[in-house]
């Protein structure tokens, strides 16, 4: 064990403490994945990320660096606030981009784009690996499970870029708000992602997301991959204009801002990242 530079961050905020926290451990090279796993779980976040030399091929293909993503109990291949709050965290530390306002990082999924708007961060949303209608089936029971009537979902689809969300949409963001948080037993390993029209001015639309049974987290403050993709599905169906900005968190007295725009046939998703705390981390 030795000490290692780490940074907690919280993304989707400009405001410390009203968005998604995500520990970041800044050099996570000699470290095994059940020491990484061990880690994350004993951060209590939903999220731990630890950052990499990209690998020889990643570099070659013009990566700035390599980070692995965990969340309690398993890794993931992406994730959106991981991403955002890596980044800042490393470009706060002296990292050095290959190109001046451009980022390249490698995961699981592999190269995600990364640029600077702004105060902001944007990451190119990775293409989803399963899209279309859900099941009928599994409609009607995720209605139940959230203490809906099946008429109250709208559309639906699935969202799957690496997580693999279920995107609903409801009538409103009232709607959305007022959903109970539903049982682990009942919805268990389902990742579910909840939208409705806001009426608040500068606001397209009200984000939650769940996930019960998943060691203890059942509800998310703010989903940089679940907007990712909801953003293909919605601007792709014509349900969301092709810029907008969504809130999450509002549930969790959080006040997560999450910035979508589509640039060609690019979209991006971006939000401001706060450090709250710098130093070492023994492992």
């Amino acid at each position: 064990m030795h000490q290692r530079p780490f940074k907690q961050v919280d993304v989707f905020t400009a405001t410390a403490y009203r968005g998604n926290p995500l520990a970041v451990v800044l050099d996570g090279t000699g470290l095994s994945t059940e020491a990484m796993q061990h880690f994350t779980n004993w951060t209590n976040l939903s999220e731990a990320t630890f950052v990499l030399p990209p690998s020889p091929e990643g570099r070659a293909a013009g990566a700035d660096y390599r980070v692995r993503i965990f969340c309690p109990g398993r890794e993931l291949p992406f994730a959106g606030h991981p991403t955002l709050g890596t980044c800042h965290a490393w470009l706060q530390a002296g990292g050095q981009p290959q190109v001046a306002g451009r980022v390249v990082q490698e995961c699981g999924v592999g190269l995600v784009p990364l640029r600077q708007d702004g105060d902001r961060l944007a990451f190119a949303a990775p293409p989803l690996i399963e899209s279309g209608p859900l099941p009928e089936a599994e409609v009607q029971r995720i209605a139940q499970g959230l203490g809906l009537q099946r008429a109250d979902i709208l559309h639906h689809a699935w969202c799957n870029n690496g997580p693999r969300w279920r995107g609903l949409m409801l009538r409103s963001a009232e709607q959305v708000l007022a959903l109970q948080v539903p049982r682990s037993d009942a919805l268990a390993g389902y990742e579910i992602g909840v939208v409705g029209p806001s009426q608040e001015p500068g606001i397209a639309l009200e984000v939650r997301a769940f996930f019960p049974g998943s060691h203890g987290l059942i509800e998310d403050p703010v989903t940089g991959s679940l907007n990712a993709a909801m953003a293909q599905w919605l601007i792709g169906a014509g349900l969301a204009p092709a810029q907008y900005v969504a809130v999450q968190g509002t549930c969790l007295d959080r006040a997560g801002r999450v910035h979508v725009q589509q640039d060609g046939g690019t979209i991006w998703i971006g939000g401001s990242s706060v450090t709250c705390m710098t130093g070492e981390v023994l492992l």
